[in-house]
């Protein structure tokens, strides 16, 4: 067995501008820091269709994607298109899709879709935090609705909450949300009494952490109450939103997360993975800006499932 990834030089043409942390850089570090991989099992990219995107959109978004594709537009404060940018988000979407569909068939091995532009923070009817495109929720979406999963698992480890993927499954019994993030912090949800509600009451775990969160608190966090929330869930798969701005020396972020210590989590969740659902697990790439530690993480994480 390999590991599975995903990338495409689209993804590149993403660009908000001189200075913005969401640059076409960060795809390039990791290639760097996975140079000397064995030959991965790769994921054919292609985009998502907008029956795909509208099973958690509202039409109304993504025909104003559609309206701004090919231009320069800010979408809110921290997120400006470019010619190439509502592309790559369809692509990032339907890349993932597959990546987690071809995994819940047993069709490919555990891996990592690296996309831009990331998607948690991405609303049912906006952009947001760098966001266009929900991807992590659009696949779970995909997993339920071509019947290869009941019930999917998403944990979110990127330092900042993922309320988008929250909102579009709050009510939602069949997707489990757990996040571990960095609090107070942007962009404001993601507090304790935040549970699900109505049928998806009890599907929602949010545990905010204190800026300085490092290595054994998060392992901690996954022992202790992740990973048991997660048993008593049962889910059929579990998808990683894989933010690496935890990450010690990350501008963007406060904790003192280090790159062996995203390996050995992702060990854990690989592990978790195979005890509770043969071993399907995916993982599409959310935050992570500092060069360097982006692709030692990222490398620590395919390290963990190339078994």
């Amino acid at each position: 067995m390999t590991v599975s990834l995903a990338k495409d030089p689209r993804f590149l043409t993403h660009d908000q501008g001189p200075g913005h942390p969401e640059c076409p850089e960060r795809l390039k570090a990791i290639e760097r820091a996975l140079e000397d991989l064995r030959a991965p099992r790769w994921i054919t990219p292609r985009a998502a269709t907008r029956e795909e995107i509208l099973s958690v959109h509202t039409p109304a978004y993504v025909d104003r994607l559609e309206l701004v594709r090919g231009r320069s537009v800010d979408l809110d404060p921290d997120t400006r298109t470019s010619p190439g940018s509502v592309e790559a988000a369809f692509l990032a979407a339907g890349t993932t899709i597959d990546l987690a569909t071809q995994v819940a068939r047993g069709a490919a091995p555990p891996g990592l879709a690296l996309v831009r532009p990331p998607g948690h923070h991405a609303l049912p009817g906006a952009a947001m935090g760098f966001c266009l495109l929900n991807n992590v929720a659009i696949a779970a979406r995909a997993l339920l609705d071509l019947g290869l999963a009941e019930r999917v698992a998403i944990y979110d480890w990127d330092v900042h909450h993922g309320n988008g993927t929250q909102a579009m499954f709050y009510e939602d019994p069949r997707v489990f949300y757990a996040s571990t993030h960095q609090w107070p912090f942007y962009p404001g949800t993601g507090g304790r009494d935040e549970r699900g509600q109505g049928p998806g009451e009890g599907t929602t775990l949010n545990v905010p952490l204190p800026a300085g969160s490092g290595d054994e608190l998060l392992l901690s966090v996954t022992r202790e109450v992740l990973a048991p929330a997660v048993r008593n869930f049962s889910p059929d798969v579990i998808l990683i939103s894989a933010g690496f701005d935890p990450f010690v020396d990350d501008p963007l972020g406060g904790f003192t997360v280090t790159a062996r210590g995203f390996r050995e989590l992702a060990a854990r969740w690989r592990t978790l993975a195979e005890e509770l659902c043969g071993g399907r697990i995916a993982a599409v790439l959310e935050g992570g800006y500092d060069l360097r530690g982006l692709g030692a993480c990222v490398r620590g994480l395919v390290d963990a499932w190339d078994t």
